[in-house]
């Protein structure tokens, strides 16, 4: 019997955010039986701690579908289990990741775990052509015109690849009507997992929507990965206010599914450069199960 947690990541309400399985002890689980038991969670992402020690983790992630290199719910879910547990009292902590290693920080209340910050991998992007403006508009069921003209449209990556389509305002994502075989379609040409939706709320405040079909996920509701990319993104491009090379912003999103949660992001700048991404959120333990080998 291998013992679980289902954890909901970037809220403080069970039943909102983002829901990720952990897993503490997977050491003794073959590839097919952590996906076997990812399928079976049917969360959005899966997390397996491999092996611990040293001030380090090995972690592996799985959809109900396939394995994936990083995930940044499943991260503040594991963060936080790990501290209930007693594996980690706020030290200096590691994950190896199959995309590079990921610090943690953990910030407590009179000694009880209130957020979990990770800092994300490299950032990447590159604009996408404005000829895809109207295949991604149709993808989302809406018309070019409802693209926003000052915001990037471009693929971006602190951990995965997705692609960031800025909307005019927070009605028309609410709204949107995806067309997940020509997300798939779409996402499959341009090699990212997603296709992100995002538009502003204030000035670093944006309401998103994260669609990936390719990966196993119709649409995931609270995307630490893509949200810290999403800042990074705004920061290369100047969209965002920057005081002393930091610039810091909110992502909401899980409204359109009803599980709501807030992602907060930091970004490290050096000019136009992102020289580092941290993203941080709240966590709450759901339930706890044991299945069967």
């Amino acid at each position: 019997m291998i013992a679980y947690s289902e954890v909901r990541a970037f809220t403080a309400t069970p039943g909102q955010g983002n829901r990720a399985g952990v897993v503490l002890d997977a050491a003794a689980l073959t590839d097919a039986e952590m996906q076997a038991l990812a399928t079976y969670l049917d969360a959005p992402e899966t997390v397996f701690v491999i092996r611990m020690g040293d001030g380090r983790v090995r972690v592996r992630y799985f959809t109900p579908t396939c394995e994936v290199a990083f995930c940044g719910h499943a991260t503040v879910a594991l963060g936080l289990m790990l501290a209930q547990a007693g594996y980690w009292a706020g030290e200096a902590l590691e994950l190896e990741t199959l995309s590079g290693r990921v610090p943690l920080r953990l910030i407590s209340d009179a000694g009880v775990p209130v957020q979990v910050w990770m800092r994300q991998h490299r950032h990447e992007s590159r604009l996408l052509p404005t000829t895809l403006r109207s295949r991604l508009a149709d993808a989302l069921g809406i018309s070019d015109r409802m693209v926003h003209r000052g915001l990037p449209l471009a693929a971006a990556s602190s951990g995965q690849w997705s692609a960031f389509v800025p909307l005019l305002d927070a009605v028309i994502l609410d709204g949107l009507d995806p067309d997940l075989p020509a997300i798939e379609q779409l996402s499959e040409e341009l090699d990212v997992e997603s296709v992100y939706a995002y538009a502003p709320m204030g000035v670093n405040r944006f309401a998103a929507r994260d669609f990936a079909p390719r990966v196993g996920i119709p649409e995931d509701p609270v995307t630490g990965s893509a949200g810290g990319a999403l800042m990074g993104l705004l920061a290369h491009h100047g969209r965002l206010p920057v005081r002393s090379g930091r610039a810091a912003g909110m992502v909401y999103q899980g409204h359109a599914v009803g599980s709501p949660g807030e992602v907060e992001v930091e970004v490290e700048v050096d000019g136009t450069q992102v020289v580092a991404i941290h993203v941080g959120g709240c966590a709450v333990l759901e339930r706890e199960g044991r299945w069967q080998r």
